[in-house]
């Protein structure tokens, strides 16, 4: 297992920031690509980053777009999603995962495994 855990979220107002980080425990980690996804109430998991095992390769759903950078530090065994212009539509729960392939095959969150335990954010207007 790669278990992975996540913190940096928070309650912010519109407009702010947010760095979210997503730390794993086993070194096999820097062999995959890695993706943040989210979870609003009673909505379904949306994929909304990931990035390949060495890093040169980014996605991003539209919706996230110029907002979102994910990023890793593979020495860390750490990704991390930096949010700017935060809008209260970004809150849920932000999750990270591994998908078990050094490239990316998209955001869907079927491919993923590994699922951390989440951590909130929560934006007002």
């Amino acid at each position: 297992q790669v278990p992975l855990v996540e913190s940096g979220g928070g309650s912010v107002q519109a407009g702010g920031s947010l760095r979210l980080s997503c730390a794993a425990s086993e070194y096999m980690y820097r062999y995959y690509c890695m993706g943040w996804f989210r979870q609003a109430p009673g909505k379904e998991r949306e994929g909304v980053a990931a990035i390949s095992s060495s890093g040169s390769t980014t996605t991003y759903s539209d919706s996230v777009k110029g907002r979102f950078t994910i990023s890793r530090d593979n020495a860390a065994k750490t990704i991390y999603l930096q949010i700017v212009s935060l809008k209260p539509e970004d809150t849920a729960m932000y999750y990270c995962a591994v998908y078990r392939a050094s490239y990316c095959r998209g955001l869907s969150s079927s491919d993923y495994e590994y699922w951390g335990q989440g951590t909130q954010v929560t934006v007002s207007s």
